[in-house]
C-alpha cells in the first residue's frame, strides 16, 4: 500500500514505505529501507521517497543541496593530488572535485610548479647539491681536525710513538686534501681518502 503524504509532508494514514537514506553531513545516498509511518507522522531523517540514480563509476549519488532531488558528485575519495604550492601530498578523502591547485603528478624535490607542469628549478637543485658538498667538508675536517689535534699535542709534547707521527703526517696531508676541495664545483668532487689505520 502507498502512504499518501500532506502537503507538510505528514502522513495521512498509517503504512510501510520505502525509503532512501543519505549520510546527514556529505548526503552521500547510503541504502533503502522500509520504514513504518504513523499518521502526521513525517519521514525520518535525511530519508527520501524519490529513488537516487544507479550507481555511476567515480561519482557518489548525493542529495541536492535543497534535498530536492539526487544528483552525481565526483568521488575521488582514496587518490593522491600533490600540491602545487607546497608540494605535499593530499589524499582526497571529501565529495567533489579535486582541490584547487593540486596536480595528480608527483613533483621531484626541486621541482617547482610553472601554472602547467612540474618543472626542475635547476638552481635551487645546484645550492643544494653544493650546501651537502659544504657540509661533508665541514664534517670531514671535524673528524680530520680531532685526529690531527691528540697526535700533534703527542708529537708536541715529546711522547709521541714512531706510528703517531707517521698517522699524524698522513692526517695532515688529508686535511690540505680536504681543504683544497672546492664545493661550488658540486657534484663532481672527488673526495680524499680518509688515512686508515689499525
Amino acid at each position: 500500500m502507498t502512504i499518501e503524504f500532506d502537503k507538510d509532508g505528514h502522513a495521512i494514514a498509517a503504512g510501510d514505505v520505502t525509503v532512501y537514506n543519505a549520510m546527514p553531513d556529505t548526503r552521500e545516498y547510503i541504502g533503502s529501507s522500509s520504514e513504518f509511518i504513523n499518521p502526521g507522522q513525517g519521514l525520518p531523517g535525511h530519508a527520501y521517497t524519490d529513488q537516487p540514480f544507479k550507481a555511476k563509476k567515480g561519482f557518489a549519488v548525493c542529495r541536492t543541496q535543497d534535498n530536492k532531488s539526487w544528483e552525481y558528485v565526483a568521488d575521488y575519495r582514496g587518490e593522491i593530488r600533490y600540491s602545487t604550492i607546497s608540494k605535499q601530498e593530499i589524499i582526497i578523502k571529501a565529495l567533489g572535485d579535486y582541490p584547487a591547485n593540486t596536480t595528480d603528478i608527483a613533483p621531484t624535490e626541486f621541482d617547482r610548479w610553472d601554472g602547467n607542469a612540474w618543472v626542475s628549478d635547476e638552481a635551487a637543485r645546484t645550492a643544494a647539491i653544493r650546501q651537502a658538498a659544504a657540509s661533508k667538508k665541514a664534517e670531514l675536517k671535524a673528524v680530520a681536525d680531532s685526529e690531527i689535534d691528540w697526535r700533534q699535542d703527542a708529537v708536541d709534547g715529546g711522547y709521541a710513538e714512531a706510528d703517531e707521527v707517521t698517522e699524524l703526517a698522513a692526517w695532515k696531508k688529508y686535511r690540505v686534501l680536504l681543504m683544497r676541495i672546492d664545493t661550488s664545483k658540486a657534484p663532481d668532487i672527488t673526495w680524499p681518502i680518509a688515512p686508515e689505520f689499525r
